[in-house]
């Protein structure tokens, strides 16, 4: 099997980390070489102490520098290195400034020139120096993710009224994005970690597309501007897979199965599970639990939920449950019956395993 039966993966929101654990997400978090070491290791004990008891699975890599924050939803380096201004804060993540452009374009050489790249470059080279090796990746977003970040909701007017121009705009964005991962990739061996964590429960690195966006426009505009990248990069990448944190990924379900080599789907909180899982048989359903939805419930219902659905993604063997960014209101024993409920299901889909003829 290329992954455990049924991973599981939680991710805090930074005001959680701010309260609990007293971590501040200033500048220094994600470029202090330092800083970069100390806090990511602080939270891999911390979800240690709390959860490793219920099956959180430790990172095989917490002893090796990660160059980005991967216990953290944020992506922001490539919004500036396109030139989007970024404010950090204490308890929450990067905000991305629009750069309300003009007119869509960008400019791909300008990316690896700008002050945003370099400052990675720096962190990257003194944490290599210090321990020979480099872990983790930083989370690219997506074309139409940082399209909007750069021209803002123009865009969709641009896509009536200049499509060629969006075509070229949508081009460049990825030729910084191919050239970004491929670069990380080639050092720490992952692009996708900061992505959603339970990619690195694959035996080889996934490539995933965050699609977050697509909730805002039509399947039609989606394979006409954007299907063209997805299909290039499952072709050149063994392990392809897209993120869709938005609540209709079904509504994708017909499109996305023109993707020969979708390996990964993220499906979003309220997604039709079984609709994606019949045009889909063979990708994994990374199921995501919605956190705000999450805080509200007692343990009891969600364990009900969580059985719910693994059942209608077609069962554990080719599934995954995760929830992303859960505030500072979560309690210890919500985040525990997400495990709890999976560690069911795995025996008694193993007790069934063993019985069949």
């Amino acid at each position: 099997m290329a992954h455990p039966l049924l991973p599981v993966e939680v991710v805090l929101a930074p005001e959680w980390w701010h309260l609990h654990a007293g971590i501040c997400f200033d500048p220094d978090f994600f470029f202090h070489p330092a800083r970069r070491v100390e806090d990511e290791r602080k939270m891999d004990r911390v979800l240690q102490e709390r959860w490793g008891g219920v099956g959180l699975a430790p990172d095989r890599t917490a002893d090796v520098p990660q160059v980005g924050a991967t216990h953290l939803a944020a992506g922001f380096l490539l919004s500036e290195m396109l030139g989007c201004r970024v404010e950090y804060h204490e308890s929450s993540p990067p905000q991305v400034i629009p750069a309300g452009l003009d007119r869509p374009q960008a400019d791909p050489d300008a990316a690896f020139h700008s002050d945003a790249f370099r400052r990675f470059q720096v962190l990257c080279e003194q944490l290599r120096s210090r321990s020979g090796r480099l872990a983790g990746d930083v989370d690219w977003a997506g074309v139409l993710n940082l399209a909007l970040d750069l021209r803002g909701q123009d865009l969709f007017l641009d896509f009536v009224d200049q499509p060629e121009q969006v075509a070229v705009f949508f081009r460049n964005i990825a030729a910084v994005i191919e050239r970004f991962t491929d670069d990380v990739e080639r050092e720490t061996g992952t692009s996708s970690i900061s992505v959603n964590r339970t990619v690195r429960f694959f035996e080889r690195p996934v490539y995933l597309h965050s699609e977050c966006s697509l909730t805002m426009i039509s399947v039609a505009d989606y394979e006409r501007f954007l299907l063209p990248f997805d299909l290039a990069w499952s072709a050149t990448h063994e392990m392809f897979g897209i993120h869709y944190c938005g609540r209709d990924p079904h509504r994708y379900a017909k499109a996305f199965a023109k993707i020969p080599n979708l390996r990964f789907l993220d499906a979003g909180w309220g997604g039709d599970l079984k609709l994606l899982r019949r045009y889909l048989p063979n990708t994994f359903l990374n199921i995501r639990l919605g956190p705000v939805e999450l805080v509200q419930m007692t343990p009891d219902e969600i364990r009900a939920v969580v059985h719910r659905l693994v059942a209608d993604a077609g069962g554990p063997a080719n599934a995954g449950l995760c929830c992303i960014n859960l505030d500072a209101s979560v309690r210890d024993e919500q985040v525990a019956a997400i495990f709890e409920a999976a560690e069911e299901i795995r025996r008694g889909y193993t007790a069934r395993k063993k019985h069949d003829p």
